[in-house]
C-alpha cells in the first residue's frame, strides 16, 4: 500500500510504502521517504527486517550517497555508498567493539584505513585489498582499558651450549702459538742467530 505524492500515475515526492503482514493481518512501514518517476530516489528510510534498516541517501530504487546502516547482527556501518554497496569512505561499528574506518570499494574494504581491536586495544593502520589486510603496522591502543591485552614474553637470554663455548675459550687461550716468544721452544740454536739476552754475537770469539 502506497500513501503518498504522485505525478503521471508514478510515485514521485514524498511518500510512504507499507506491506500487510500475512500472520497479523496489519499494515507495517516498509519505506517512508523521496520517491522519483516511481523509484527510492532522495532521502528515506527502508526497513529490510523488523533489525535491518537503512536510512540515508538513494537513487534509482538503490542505496547511493551517504547512509547509515544497521544490520542484524547488531553491526553499523555509516558512509558513502553506490550501486546499493558500500562504496567511499565509511566506519563500520562491530557488536563486539571493534571498528573500522577507511575507504571501501563494491562492498568491500579496499585502499588506506584503521581497525581498532576493542578487546585488545590494539590498532592496526595500513592497506586493505578486496577485503583483506595486505600491509601495515600494529601498535598499542588503550590497551590497558581492554578487557583481553595482549601478552608479551620476554624471551630468555642464555648459551645454547655453555661447556662447548668454555671449551674453545680455554683452547683459544691456551694455544701455543700465542705463547710467550721468550720460552724455550722458541729460543734459537744457531750461534749465528743474535741472542735476545746477550749482546752482538759476532763479537764472541770462537772455542
Amino acid at each position: 500500500m502506497y500513501n503518498g505524492e504522485w505525478k503521471c500515475g508514478k510515485r514521485d515526492g514524498y511518500g510512504i510504502y507499507s506491506i500487510l503482514d500475512p500472520k497479523t493481518q496489519e499494515y507495517s512501514r516498509k519505506y517512508c521517504g523521496e520517491w522519483k518517476n516511481g523509484k527510492k530516489h532522495g532521502i528515506g528510510t527502508f526497513r529490510y527486517t523488523c533489525s535491518s534498516v537503512y536510512d540515508g541517501e538513494w537513487r534509482d530504487g538503490v542505496r547511493c550517497g551517504w547512509g547509515k546502516m544497521y544490520f542484524a547482527n547488531g553491526d553499523i556501518y555509516e558512509g558513502e555508498w553506490s550501486e546499493d554497496q558500500q562504496h567511499g569512505t565509511g566506519l563500520v561499528q562491530s557488536v563486539n567493539g571493534n571498528q573500522f574506518e577507511g575507504t571501501w570499494r563494491e562492498g568491500k574494504k579496499n585502499g588506506h584505513g584503521r581497525f581498532f581491536f576493542s578487546d585488545r586495544g590494539q590498532l592496526y593502520e595500513g592497506f586493505w585489498l578486496d577485503g583483506t589486510a595486505k600491509c601495515g603496522t600494529l601498535s598499542d591502543y588503550e590497551r590497558d582499558k581492554a578487557p583481553k591485552p595482549p601478552k608479551y614474553h620476554i624471551p630468555q637470554c642464555q648459551l645454547l651450549d655453555q661447556q662447548e663455548v668454555l671449551t674453545e675459550a680455554q683452547s683459544a687461550f691456551c694455544d701455543p702459538m700465542t705463547s710467550d716468544p721468550m720460552t724455550s721452544d722458541h729460543m734459537t740454536s744457531d750461534p749465528m742467530t743474535s741472542d735476545p739476552m746477550t749482546s752482538d754475537p759476532m763479537t764472541t770469539a770462537p772455542e
